[in-house]
């Protein structure tokens, strides 16, 4: 999708009807600038509002088709709300979740529509919306329809403010990394496994400047990683872990290390998952998928910050040789792990992780994010990932970014209590506590391997990174979640 900047309306493809959609405000009907249109236009496209019951809300859209001279222009007015950032955002979507099959090619949205300027920040969220809602992954689909056919493929953005471009190309960059992690989520597990999860983030990023290392299975069996490994035991697929640094402040550690659950397929291993529904396990990579588009975003746009992300990647199979319920690990920790249920494998790939990134990098702050409990869905549904952290000033500052961004967060206590229901009577701890509180204890696990002194946030996000209807930016599947919000918490509090 391209996105381009114009002073005035261009002038239509020759041969297509012109699309022209005219931003409203909310209860702003009479104060549309129409421009050009004659009074009988106007009239049939106010006439064709009220008719529809259109009011200008956000990601309303109402239709008309209108006589400009001896042409007939599509025109649509796209209601923006009130006109948060939020508003433009919800406008951006709809107005391509409508146009994406319909046949037309290019639209031309006006802004001058409005009594006033919007603000730059809010068409460029406006932008990226329309373009993060055109997503789609048709690659393994043989046969499609023609009119189910993507046709879309030019906006054009009339009256923006000064400095919209500019706020975009940075959207963009966030865009693009969203769009790598929607991918990553989406193939499915005989196409993306830990190797070709490398290998496809490697070709998508090379040239931009990140610094990219991998150790496989007998350099982590070397550093004694054996609770990542333990998870990796019943594939015959090698597990990886993935670094990748960006140095945008120059040399020196980390401040902020990112570190993602990146289990490509799930089948919860001996503790086998049921049937129905085990397809979804796929997008059990979703926090790595999502720490993998952020680090891209960052390389994009150039963000100032020196920031290392890790990703702990493995499949989680049931064969003769995999993990076994009441089996004993040791971590790269040194600590002991007697494992209950082989379901609870997420917090073994990231303790083992995050130890890796401490030891190597010395970040100050470390943020996790996976895909971790069913729990959190209970919990949440999906309207908000869990967060759990020691910090409090840290948890204050990812709530802030989730909100600013549109990735939603809500934070859940840790406490000595819930620590001690992870108590093992054989070993340092045990992987599962009780039924109740399941995602507070498995983020009391994952504390256990926090340095004294580091910064930590856990993000539970497991009923975020896929959807069973549209959102505002996304279709049904892949979502992209994480990659704004962390892209979000970079910019406001490790550049400047």
């Amino acid at each position: 999708m391209q996105i381009q900047f114009s002073a005035t309306r261009p002038a239509p493809m020759p041969g297509a009807m012109p699309v022209l959609a005219l931003a409203v405000e909310k209860d702003g009907l009479d104060r549309i600038n129409f421009g050009a249109f004659d009074a009988a236009a106007q009239r049939l496209a106010l006439g064709a509002a009220r008719a529809a019951r259109f009011e200008g809300e956000a990601g309303a859209i109402a239709e008309a088709f209108v006589a400009q001279g001896d042409a007939v222009v599509q025109l649509l007015l796209l209601g923006v709300g009130p006109g948060a950032e939020t508003d433009y955002e919800r406008a951006g979507g709809a107005l391509t979740a409508r146009l994406l099959t319909s046949g037309t090619e290019a639209v031309v949205v006006d802004f001058s529509s409005l009594g006033g300027a919007p603000a730059a920040t809010s068409v460029a969220r406006f932008a990226a919306a329309a373009v993060q809602r055109s997503w789609r992954i048709d690659v393994y689909r043989t046969k499609l329809a023609e009119k189910a056919k993507p046709t879309l493929s030019s906006i054009t953005l009339v009256g923006a403010p000064e400095g919209a471009e500019a706020a975009w190309h940075a959207q963009h960059a966030v865009t693009m990394g969203l769009n790598l992690t929607r991918t990553l989520v989406a193939l499915p597990p005989n196409i993306l496994y830990p190797v070709s999860f490398v290998e496809r983030f490697r070709a998508d990023v090379e040239g931009l400047g990140l610094e990219i290392s991998v150790l496989g299975e007998v350099e982590m069996a070397a550093l004694g990683m054996g609770a990542l490994l333990g998870v990796s035991q019943g594939s015959v697929r090698d597990a990886q872990l993935l670094v990748i640094k960006w140095s945008g402040k120059g040399a020196g550690d980390p401040d902020l290390a990112l570190v993602g659950k990146g289990v490509t397929f799930d089948t919860g291993g001996i503790s086998l998952k049921p049937g129905p529904g085990m397809e979804d396990m796929k997008w059990d990579m979703g926090g790595a998928g999502a720490v993998a588009g952020a680090m891209k975003a960052l390389a994009l746009r150039k963000a100032k910050a020196n920031v290392v992300g890790v990703c702990g990647l493995v499949e989680n199979m049931p064969d003769a040789n995999a993990q076994r319920p009441g089996d004993i690990v040791t971590s790269m920790s040194g600590q002991t792990i007697e494992i209950l249920n082989t379901d609870a494998e997420g917090r073994l790939v990231l303790c083992d992780a995050i130890t890796w990134v401490q030891k190597n990098h010395r970040p100050k702050t470390i943020v996790d994010l996976a895909t971790l409990t069913g729990a959190m869905i209970i919990a949440l549904g999906n309207e908000h990932g869990g967060m759990f952290a020691n910090d409090d000033a840290l948890a204050d500052q990812l709530l802030a970014a989730g909100k600013a961004s549109g990735d939603l967060l809500w934070r859940f206590p840790l406490s000595d209590a819930y620590n001690k229901l992870i108590d093992s009577p054989i070993a340092d701890m045990k992987n599962v506590g009780p039924r109740g509180a399941g995602s507070i204890t498995a983020a009391q696990f994952i504390q256990r391997f926090v340095d004294k002194g580091v910064r930590w946030a856990h993000l539970d996000i497991a009923g975020m990174v896929w959807a069973d209807k549209p959102g505002a930016t996304f279709d049904k599947g892949a979502t992209g979640y994480g990659v704004r919000l962390l892209d979000r918490f970079v910019a406001d509090n490790f550049e400047g």
